[in-house]
């Protein structure tokens, strides 16, 4: 069996330690400032976090691109050329186009490396719900999982990572284009925080709402504690420049469950998110129930 490599894109939202960990590799999208185009690294090399955030609180637009083509073509053949196959984990197509380049840089690169294996796959998630997948993924590859046989747990298991959080601001996701159901009911009523989930398609959905931002995250750990079922992946919790309301959330999900500190692991949304979802943004990535909601079948 020939080894293979994890490849996602900056949307998974796993930091430096975590990919050095489980050996995860990912291709940069970009995001655009005051001009200036930049690579969307996940170790923050053109803006540290509290900057990045700060820019979009001094009210400019930050806007997204994602992977190209060629981008792919190129984290593929540094591979194939040392004789790995690839896997490739890639944001949701319901929120970026990342996925359908990394098919076509497949069919690109399986011409010239026929007797590789290149499987692509729509996470059908993003942020830390995609990171989780990858790292599954490469738990799997080191108990000695072929590529298929990780590639077919993502596909039949993507549909039970659950994304719950809420924003400081609906505007942003609004802005960018990102949010369904309801958004501008629960946008314009002042002081009300929205309860967003992904649904089947990673479609950001708006299912709830309460006042103040103390009771949000209480609807959010309550959510949790309903959704969550315990295994070796954990609870991520993800935040948007606001590490204080993120330590809370932490706390009242400890005591909905009674998991230990151990479980969690807490890190910044990155810039290619982040620049969707805006300062402020909370969000928690778990195994657990199945995720049934449908927007698209909602809508018919």
């Amino acid at each position: 069996m020939r080894k293979y490599v994890i490849i996602t894109d900056s949307g998974c939202d796993l930091n430096d330690e975590l990919r050095k960990k489980y050996e995860i590799d990912y291709v940069p999208m970009h995001y655009i400032y005051n001009g200036k185009d930049v690579e969307a690294h996940l170790d923050w090399r053109e803006l540290s976090p509290k900057a990045f955030y700060d820019v979009m609180r001094g009210g400019t637009r930050i806007f997204t691109a994602a992977v190209n083509i060629d981008a792919y073509v190129e984290a593929f053949e540094k591979y194939l050329s040392e004789g790995y196959d690839i896997l490739s984990v890639s944001t949701t197509a319901a929120l970026s186009t990342s996925v359908n380049s990394s098919y076509a840089a497949r069919d690109t690169v399986l011409k010239k490396y026929p007797e590789a294996k290149v499987i692509c796959v729509d996470s059908t998630r993003a942020c830390t719900g995609l990171g989780l997948l990858c790292v599954k993924a490469a738990m799997l590859r080191d108990e000695g999982k072929t590529i298929e046989e990780a590639a077919a747990w993502i596909n039949e298991n993507k549909k039970y990572i659950n994304q719950e959080g809420s924003v400081e601001k609906l505007a942003w996701l609004k802005q960018a284009g990102r949010v369904s159901f309801m958004s501008a009911f629960f946008g314009d009523l002042i002081g009300i925080k929205p309860i967003i989930i992904a649904d089947v398609h990673g479609y950001n959905i708006a299912i709830d709402k309460v006042k103040g931002r103390k009771a949000s995250l209480e609807r959010v750990a309550t959510r949790v504690a309903e959704e969550y079922i315990p295994n070796e992946l954990g609870i991520f919790i993800n935040h948007a420049d606001c590490l204080e309301d993120a330590l809370l959330l932490k706390e009242k999900i400890q005591a909905k469950t009674g998991v230990s500190d151990e479980t969690f692991t807490i890190g910044y949304i990155g810039p290619a998110i982040g620049a969707a979802v805006g300062p402020g943004m909370l969000g928690v990535y778990f195994l657990g129930k199945e995720v049934t909601l449908d927007s698209l079948k909602d809508k018919k």
